[in-house]
């Protein structure tokens, strides 16, 4: 007979938490509050990992996944929490991890940032193989804890037109020779353009090339293709296309990019992060501020739009030539740019950039703890504005910053950028 178990809270990645035998029971599938009947999974030395196999008493915030694939397809985690509640769960995450890691509050705690809860996803890496056993070719995500890609023929946190592709892709790929030296199809949604990248182990045949110029034709997509690293995709058909770009139309900026170049997924919370991140940083005409992990300069080119002398920092050339084209194609040609490898940022290094009135720091998972241990003690900026992807490192990052530098944290909140997931990207405020 199955345990049953009351649902005592939410962990990060969105399970329920419960007690079993005195044991901490992570439950897949359970909401706070719930009554569950679970199997276990997996026994480890300190915790349980179960599933929910029927939920005896239901949450008031459980809601029905929009989904047919939710629970087997593991590109979501919480369709079945309502999404303000997703909201809130995420936000006492940031909380949590600000005051158990970092030993920090905000002065004021930002609302969230919300945008669409579906067909938000811009970005997608799509798995692809041939499992003959289900039909031929499954394009997707992978299954949950699991190396299969689920068997799907739609997604709803995909873009619409990128949804309805799944199936159409299927069949393509199943007619062509090379079908089994596909693994992946990138996908960048642009606001002209929806560009598929196929990573080839293989090239195509010619009977190959025209199945997929006549696809690319009748769904109205650019067709990349790349043989080896992100540097080697190259346009295949049409030649020619629209440009693939996102716009910040607050501050009349226009953003082209590779379909390999990194942006966010979702492109109505990065306009309503980035509007803030600037409320926030109050660039004025006069001052010098550093956009460090710069990127394309989704964040340098508003700044400079506001007057600002703005000097981007990142260590990938690639990004840094993209965000140096951008800027002189919005006509900001004072927005710098340079390549430095800012994990490895020390004191001296910093100090040889020059004064800065202002920093905004918006790093990868891994956080920025070299940059924040190397702030001068005179003459630091004094004021940071730190988006995050990851709270943990976040937090980590802001003891330093609270606890050795000076600063205080006088904001933080959430921005939804993917819903129905347990990601939580964030925005702190932190003054001298």
């Amino acid at each position: 007979m199955n345990p049953v178990v009351d649902i005592l809270s939410l962990d990060h990645e969105g399970h329920g938490v419960a007690r079993l035998d005195g044991k901490v029971t992570f439950v897949d599938g359970a909401l706070a509050g719930e009554r569950a009947e679970i199997a276990i999974y997996r026994k480890h030395a300190k915790y349980n990992s179960a599933n929910a196999v029927a939920i005896l008493e239901a949450s008031a915030q459980r809601a029905e996944p929009r989904c047919r694939y939710f629970g087997r397809c593991g590109g979501c985690s919480m369709q079945h929490l309502e999404p303000s509640a997703q909201v809130a769960a995420k936000q006492r995450v940031l909380e949590e991890n600000l005051v158990r890691i970092g030993k920090v509050r905000p002065g004021v705690l930002l609302p969230a940032l919300h945008g669409p809860s579906w067909g938000y996803r811009g970005r997608a890496r799509l798995s692809v193989r041939r499992v003959e056993k289900k039909g031929g070719v499954l394009v997707g995500f992978h299954e949950k804890r699991s190396s299969f890609i689920a068997d799907m023929a739609s997604c709803e946190v995909l873009a619409p037109e990128v949804s309805a592709l799944i199936r159409p892709l299927r069949d393509l790929i199943g007619r062509l020779s090379n079908a089994d030296r596909i693994p992946q199809i990138e996908v960048a949604v642009g606001e002209h353009i929806v560009v598929l990248v196929f990573r080839l182990l293989e090239p195509w045949s010619d009977d190959d090339a025209a199945h997929v110029r006549a696809f690319a034709d009748a769904h109205h997509v650019q067709i990349w293709e790349q043989r080896k690293g992100p540097e080697t995709a190259r346009p295949f058909w049409p030649d020619v296309a629209p440009e693939l770009s996102y716009g910040l139309p607050e501050f009349g900026l226009v953003m082209p990019f590779r379909p390999t170049e990194f942006t966010q997924v979702n492109s109505a919370i990065n306009r309503a992060l980035v509007s803030r991140a600037l409320r926030l940083l109050d660039p004025r005409p006069g001052e010098r501020i550093a956009d460090l992990f710069c990127g394309l300069g989704n964040f340098t080119l508003p700044i400079a739009r506001r007057g600002a002398e703005v000097a981007g920092i990142e260590g990938s050339a690639e990004l840094v030539a993209r965000a140096r084209e951008n800027a002189l194609r919005n006509a900001l040609p004072h927005a710098q740019f340079a390549v430095d490898n800012l994990f490895e940022m020390t004191p001296e290094k910093f100090a040889a950039l020059g004064l800065f009135d202002k920093l905004l720091i918006d790093p990868p998972r891994s956080g920025a703890i070299e940059v924040v241990k190397s702030l001068p003690e005179t003459g630091a900026p004094r004021r940071i504005v730190y988006v995050s992807c990851d709270p943990a490192t976040l937090a980590r990052d802001a003891e330093v910053l609270v606890h050795v530098k000076g600063y205080r944290l006088e904001a933080a909140g959430v921005a939804n950028m993917f819903p129905h997931t347990a990601h939580v990207e964030s925005i702190a405020l932190f003054e001298r």
